[in-house]
């Protein structure tokens, strides 16, 4: 059946999505379940059966046994889904631009080039490649094969720790500053992690940089996070001196070590929600979470403000729209499913290895 068209679906105004995506979402009943990635605007947040980070998300699409998992989130978000989820599972992605800026400054073949240079340079086998969760499922493969795995902003010191057990240094991609977070917090001096810069031969590092260096980080960052400054948290202190500051991991070091806590989405929301009446919290991560985390806090008599007075929001993760979403499930109530995401079996297959390794810690 040919797909209906997306364009006609770009004029309804938000009443008309409304009524038609309650009806289709009624319709599909239990073949469909519908994730909604934190960082989703509200209107598309109300119609996900599940709220969360990527790849709780992912594991709980996969064992709910619906047919169709439309993830609201972003294209990597997606390929985790397809990749833990039944061959009966099918990932959909409601727009296919909807991508990381983080996750495209590591590439395959960039990856491939510095793990064949750090091998001519260092040796056969003292390095073990590490990507965070937010990386192409092709990266995710690659330390499934090069006996590495995935990391998330969770778990990130116990897979760290558990890598370095393994070999001497750890190649750890795209985030550097979740990198040098972790492995600050682990007590890892910061002259023994070293950028990787993917543009310069050898990362612009010397040769003894790279012997000393326990952790090679990738020289890559969350344009989000990467907004935040010291001085924005100063400022908050000057105003609020018995105020609390939580950031996400992916912030820069001096954020981070500015800090009272440290912690993903879910530690962050945990963090505020658990907080004592009145508590005054500074929160440094994306924006259509923390509006929605202070709506949450004040109802509880707690605050919770944006750390930037820049606005600042995922702009790839903000493309899904009830537009988008509604041709989604319009086209699945005629048979049709627009925007699959198939991970290929071959590189499934590792990248799963990549993730079993990290659940299994």
């Amino acid at each position: 059946m040919t797909p209906l068209p997306i364009h006609n679906y770009l004029s309804l105004t938000p009443e008309q999505c409304h009524s038609r995506l309650q009806n289709a979402k009624q319709q599909l009943g239990n073949h469909l379940i519908i994730l909604g990635h934190h960082y989703q605007r509200d209107e598309v947040i109300q119609y996900a059966d599940h709220v969360g980070d990527s790849l709780k998300l992912s594991r709980l699409a996969a064992q709910s046994g619906a047919r169709y998992i439309v993830f609201c989130g972003v294209h990597f978000m997606a390929e985790v889904a397809d990749i833990l989820s039944s061959p009966q599972q099918t990932a959909i992605l409601p727009d296919l631009a909807a991508g990381c800026s983080m996750a495209d400054m590591a590439n395959l073949a960039k990856v491939e080039d510095a793990w064949d240079q750090l091998s001519k340079l260092l040796g056969p086998d003292p390095v073990l490649p590490i990507t965070y969760i937010n990386s192409a499922a092709d990266l995710k493969a690659f330390c499934g094969k090069h006996g590495g795995t995935v990391c998330t902003s969770s778990n990130a010191q116990a897979v760290l720790t558990w890598s370095l057990q393994q070999r001497q240094k750890v190649l750890f991609f795209p985030d550097q500053h979740l990198g040098r977070n972790t492995g600050y917090r682990m007590g890892i001096p910061l002259n023994e992690m070293v950028i990787w810069d993917f543009d310069q031969p050898q990362g612009g590092l010397t040769l003894p940089q790279l012997q000393a260096a326990k952790l090679i980080l990738w020289d890559g960052y969350c344009s989000v996070h990467q907004l935040f400054q010291p001085t924005d948290i100063e400022h908050f202190r000057q105003r609020h001196p018995t105020g609390k500051v939580v950031a996400h991991p992916e912030c820069c070091l001096e954020v981070c070590q500015q800090a009272d806590v440290i912690g993903s989405t879910e530690k962050i929301i945990e963090t505020v929600m658990s907080s004592p009446p009145g508590t005054h919290w500074l929160v440094g991560t994306e924006w259509h979470l923390v509006n929605r985390l202070a709506r949450q806090a004040q109802a509880t008599g707690k605050k919770a403000e944006f750390m930037s007075s820049t606005h600042c929001q995922c702009s790839t993760m903000y493309r899904i729209d009830l537009p988008h979403l509604l041709w989604v499930l319009e086209n699945l109530q005629q048979g049709t499913i627009v925007n699959p995401i198939s991970v290929p079996s071959e590189i499934a297959a590792l990248a799963r290895l990549a993730l079993q390794r990290m659940l299994a810690l």
